[in-house]
């Protein structure tokens, strides 16, 4: 396995109900995280009670949470990953077109206030001062 495609187990905490081993797990297998949830809660209520709660609490200690995962940064740079899937994680095509889109017309903006800044006079002024 190649290092670019190592990939490793953490818990993640912010997006995870108690401790985030299920959010880190979803991620890690590329599935959605409240599969995960329901399969976990499945086997605990069907009789592996002890087994699972033992294994979460274990998962609890020995992963590390996963770093830079800020919510106010979470959403602002992260790629778009569109669902193959109905079980794995990402967005929907429609929603990542969307996404995608209002991130386009988001640099358009950008890209017109800068050209509005560049093309004023106040700009040429700015300029001739700076070269004195």
């Amino acid at each position: 396995m190649s290092e670019s495609n190592r990939r490793t187990l953490y818990r993640i905490p912010q997006t995870g109900k108690v401790a985030g081993v299920c959010a880190g797990i979803a991620d890690y297998f590329n599935f959605e995280t409240w599969l995960v949830r329901v399969a976990a809660a499945s086997i605990f209520l069907l009789g592996g009670g002890g087994p699972v709660l033992f294994i979460y609490i274990l998962l609890w200690v020995i992963l590390d949470a996963k770093p830079g995962t800020e919510k106010s940064d979470a959403k602002a740079y992260k790629d778009i990953e569109i669902k193959k899937k109905v079980w794995q994680a990402g967005e929907p095509a429609k929603m990542a077109l969307r996404d995608v889109s209002e991130k386009f017309r988001s640099l358009e903006r950008r890209l017109q206030k800068l050209e509005h800044h560049v093309t004023s006079d106040n700009f040429d002024l700015k300029q001739e001062i700076n070269n004195l």
